[in-house]
């Protein structure tokens, strides 16, 4: 699934794609905000880790789980 978080002050967004699935990203979003924890931390497909500190946070898309397809539609 891929995600997109938007960085406040920042002309870039981080994009990234993860084995998570969108209740779990959702639900570690919201609990660090809840919480006022200083960060948030995701990891993509590949097994890298990016911090995102909350006070910066714009906004956090999370796509859809669904498998693109591959091939020619008739």
């Amino acid at each position: 699934m891929e995600i997109r978080i938007g960085i406040t002050n920042s002309g870039r967004e981080l994009n990234f794609e993860t084995n998570e699935s969108a209740a779990d990203v959702r639900q570690s979003v919201a609990e660090a905000l809840d919480s006022g924890a200083t960060h948030v931390t995701f990891t993509d497909v590949r097994g890298n880790a990016y911090i995102v500190p909350t006070a910066g946070l714009a906004y956090v898309e999370v796509g859809t789980e669904e498998a693109r397809r591959v091939g020619f539609v008739a």
